[in-house]
């Protein structure tokens, strides 16, 4: 009954700071200096908030002891947090069940590239502690460490009000984010053309432009600058999560050393074939504009 309490007080706080989040009435005792710090603080807020998934997911990642909890292997304990935590965000309406299929379809491709890369012939990287749930060497948590990046653009989507104009053909688009993630696994027989499909994207997106509001005023932002920085930020965290063991590159298994920034540019690629998928939400579709 408890827990139910703290459960249910806890959702309210998070739909006010929803509610207040989105019903900023226009500031215009703001100017200069002031008006700067309070939209970089709302900024700063509204993205936490996006990274509510991402953040209690890697609360748990590097919360869990390597030799896991309770008898169960750390993997594991992973996996049941990671679907824990998804089953309250339908339960508690912060995502609904088409984002949630949008979210799944990031599992499954994620798992599949992890399932690939971690494949004997390549060992791009390992998971090298023992679990229950791994299958084709891969713990099924894996998959949801994408799946957090589908959640975030789609909670931002909403929490900035984001509109993107001169957005491309959809067609194009998808064709763009088709062969980003071919190249995923073709680079390692036929050679690696991500600069050659970089430079399709940056013509491609290179008119688009992402409009989001901090607090009262819409800014913008080249959209290709955000795929950029999305991806300097998942660069970080996967520098965190190597250090804590999570899982390792070769270079990695006699000491840590940092992420080959390389790294940057294929997490910068593969956030324009998530934000690809979002886009192609329903209730999204009408805030994006694609010229004639």
């Amino acid at each position: 009954m408890a827990t139910q309490v703290l459960a249910a007080l806890s959702l309210l706080r998070l739909s006010a700071l929803d509610n207040h989040l989105l019903s900023q009435r226009t500031r215009s005792d703001l100017s200069g200096i002031a008006r700067f710090a309070m939209e970089f603080l709302y900024f700063g807020v509204k993205e936490a908030r996006a990274c509510l998934f991402v953040g209690l997911f890697f609360a748990a990642v590097f919360s869990v002891p390597r030799t896991g909890l309770w008898g169960i292997p750390r993997y594991d304990i992973l996996l049941i947090a990671a679907l824990a935590i998804q089953a309250w965000m339908i339960w508690a309406k912060l995502e609904t069940i088409d984002e949630l299929k949008a979210i799944t379809l990031f599992h499954v491709i994620g798992f599949a590239l992890e399932v690939f890369k971690t494949s004997n012939g390549i060992k791009s990287w390992t998971y090298p502690d023992f679990a229950y749930t791994k299958v084709f060497g891969v713990p099924l948590f894996a998959g949801f460490m994408y799946a957090a990046i589908g959640s975030y653009i789609i909670q931002a989507w909403r929490l900035f009000d984001l509109r993107v104009v001169h957005h491309p053909p959809y067609w194009m688009a998808a064709l763009i984010a088709l062969l980003i993630y071919v190249n995923f696994f073709t680079h390692h027989f036929i050679g690696d053309y991500r600069w050659y499909i970089a430079a399709c994207a940056l013509g491609l997106y290179a008119r688009s432009t992402v409009i989001f509001r901090p607090l009262d005023r819409d800014r913008k932002m080249p959209l290709l600058l955000a795929f950029v920085l999305i991806g300097l930020f998942i660069w970080l965290a996967e520098n965190i999560s190597t250090f804590f063991g999570i899982w390792k590159y070769p270079n990695q298994l006699g000491a840590w050393s940092t992420v080959h920034v390389g790294k940057w540019s294929s997490w910068s690629l593969l956030i324009i074939m998530t934000f690809t998928i979002v886009a192609n939400l329903k209730h999204i579709k009408e805030r994006i504009h694609v010229p004639a």
